[in-house]
Formats: C-alpha cells, structure tokens, sequence
C-alpha cells in the first residue's frame, strides 16, 4: 500500500481545507444572492427573462384504469387501476425502467436533462408498455403507446413532447365459476335483455367455469332444484356450491346493498356492532387510498370511497339473531403479494353449516361472489394465508 507518509499527510490536510474554504466561500456568496433576490420585493413576481436552462424533474406518467363497462373510453363510471405494470424501452428498444401504478392510477418516469435520477434523459422515440394481466384484455387497444420527445430549454424538464399518452383502459375475463351439488342435471343460460344467447348443461356433482360474452346481463340456472338468477356484474363472478338442499332467494326478492360508505366520513374506522343491523367481528371500515401502495383496497373498491377487510387477516364475521339472506358481495385481495390467495366462505343458519365455499381472490379485480343463500345467521369469512382480504358492496335480503 502506497505510504503519504508524514509530510504527505498534511498537504492532503491543507488541500481538503482549502477546498472546503472555497465551497463555504461559494455557498455564502450564493446564500448572499438569494437573500438579496428574496429582500426585494421588486422580484416576488418577475417575468423570467433567461429560458436557457433546465434543472428541474417531471413525472412522465402512464395511466390505466379499470373499464368497467368494457368500452375502451375513459368514462365517469371507471376507475384508476393500482398495481398495474409498466415498462419503458428507450429508441433502441432496449428496456429502461418499469413503474407499477400508484394508487390515482399513475405509472411515473421521472424525466429531467440534467438529473441523474431520472430514467429519461434525452430527446428520442421512447415506448410505453403496459403489462396486461393474463387473461384480460385492453379494451382501449393502446396497451403500447410511443412518444417522442423533444428537447426544449425552459421548460421544467428540458423534454417535452407534443401529447401526453392516452388513458390505457383494461377489463377482466368474464368468468362465471360454481360447483354443482346433488344427482341431477342443470342448464345454464345466458341472457341480454330477456333473450337467451346461450345455453350449457352443468354436469352433476362437478365444478363449472363459464366465459360470458360482454354483452350478457344476466344467467339463470334452471334445473335439479337449483333455479336462481343473478344479474352480471364487470368481474368475474363465483356461484359456490349449487345445491338443492340449500333454499335460494327467490329471483323477484328485494335487495339491499351495503355499501360501507356511511360507517364513518373519516378515513378509517372499526365497524360498530349494530351497523346496518348487524353483530360485526374484525373488520375495519376505510377509504381505499388510507395505504400507499394498497392495490386490493383500491381495485377492490366498486362504489364509492370505503372498503372494508378483515383485520390483520384473521376471520372474520358478521351476523345477526335473526335470518337474513345472504346474497352477494365482492371479495378482493388486499395485496398484489398475496394474488392467488384462497379465501373460505362459511354460511350458518344457528348452529347448522349450511354452505362452504372456497373462493380463488385476486388483488387486480374483485370476485362477484353470490351464493345467493335464503337464510343465514352468521356469515365467517377467512383467507388460507392469512393475509387481508377486501370487501365491497355486500347484498341481503331481510
């Protein structure tokens, strides 16, 4: 190892403090500028007169939302997607940068000339990629967008381009799933406006997965002592088990929806005992942008600004003395880390079991869950990892 050695030492010393008294002569001076800039008041509002320079950094953002009426147009019904992956490539195709949206639905590159943090540095073609989950679709069809970008002095970022990129809306599989209890044999059928568009037998003692076109409103099942009918929603949808031992609510039955909306004007809140006339165990009231980077509790959301899930994942209940049906309600995942977890749905009538369902829960889009059961007393949700799981929208009858 190369030795100063004494004499060495100490003009290293005498550089390194005439460097620091030249950088705190520099800051002074500067410090002395901005004071004299900021004591008169003929510069609280100046026009900017030298537009040669760029120092700052600006967010170039992608944004994707969920369409919920699937027709590829940014529209008041649909809502900003977490969670969603973006990929940047530069002009020579090669990958730069990804960005998951944030929960406003914005993937952000930050772009700036002269910052070294920025992922856009210079003027060129640069291409947007969102990463379309398996089975969706883009129904905007501009999943891939390019922009080119311009240099120009003045401006915050020292880049500019011509127009920002187009609102990326997606929209997932419509997927109709349940099992089929008993001996007998069932027809499903596939409706718009009252009309049949399809018909398929479900086979007895066998679990079904269906796709349903985007324009069928409604399924019915006739059949083996398990007629029901259930109005579609935009997400996939899970019947549970179908059984004719189990009494359904009837197709004309008025419903009520819980919405959450109204347990608390706060951000947050455990729900009381006797909210909506029900007895409530572990689950907290909140407003889906409460945490950062929450993908389920903002996807999982479908109607105004509160969702509600289990606490700390542990099951939870809600229930009542007397009878109520239980007819639906949208079940998310909390977390896109927990995407796949598997959630149990068990419906009591006192102390009998009268439905078990396992349900596969997604953090990108809720599952309509209607098992659409006549009387329940209590209702106890849990997750098989115990992480959080999210709910919307939950329909009864009483």
């Amino acid at each position: 190892m190369f030795d100063l050695g004494p004499v060495g030492i100490v003009l290293a010393i005498v550089v390194l403090a005439a460097a620091a008294a030249v950088f705190r002569l520099l800051w002074q001076r500067r410090s002395r500028r901005k004071g004299r800039r900021l004591a008169n008041p003929a510069d609280d509002y100046s026009v900017r007169s030298d537009w040669s320079g760029s120092g700052g950094t600006l967010n170039y953002s992608s944004f994707v939302y969920f369409d919920v009426d699937r027709d590829g147009k940014y529209g008041v019904g649909d809502r900003p997607m977490a969670g969603i992956m973006v990929r940047l490539y530069d002009e020579a195709g090669k990958f730069t940068a990804s960005a998951r949206t944030n929960n406003a639905g914005f993937a952000n590159f930050p772009m700036s000339v002269k910052r070294r943090k920025a992922v856009i540095r210079a003027p060129g073609n640069w291409r947007f990629a969102v990463s379309v989950p398996p089975g969706w679709q883009a129904k905007s069809e501009n999943d891939i967008q390019s922009r080119h970008l311009l240099s120009m002095p003045g401006s915050p970022a020292g880049l500019v381009s011509h127009e920002m990129l187009q609102p990326v809306g997606l929209a997932p599989p419509r997927r109709l799933g349940g099992r089929v209890g008993g001996d007998g044999s069932a027809i499903l059928s596939v409706m718009r406006n009252g009309h049949v568009l399809e018909t398929r037998p479900l086979a007895p003692g066998a679990a079904f997965s269906v796709d349903v076109s985007d324009d069928a409103d409604t399924v019915s099942i006739s059949g083996g002592g398990l007629e029901r009918r259930l109005a579609l929603s935009p997400y996939p949808a899970d019947l549970g088990l179908l059984s004719p031992q189990t009494a359904c609510i009837a197709a004309d039955a008025a419903l009520e929806t819980i919405d959450f909306d109204d347990v608390t004007s706060r951000t947050f809140r455990k729900i009381p005992s006797g909210y909506a006339g029900l007895a409530w165990r572990n689950l907290n009231a909140m407003a889906r942008d409460y945490t950062k980077d929450s993908q389920g509790y903002v996807n999982g959301n479908v109607s105004g600004d509160h969702v509600v899930y289990t606490s700390s994942g542990l099951p939870a209940e809600f229930s009542s003395e007397q009878p109520f049906g239980f007819h639906s309600v949208m079940l998310s995942a909390a977390w896109l880390k927990s995407e796949g977890e598997v959630a149990l749905i068990e419906s009591w009538l006192g102390e009998q079991l009268i439905s078990s369902d396992q349900v596969t829960l997604s953090a990108l889009t809720p599952l309509h869950y209607a098992p659409m059961l006549k009387a329940v007393t209590r209702v106890r949700l849990s997750t098989k990892h115990y992480w959080q799981m999210v709910l919307d929208d939950l329909v009864l009858t009483r």
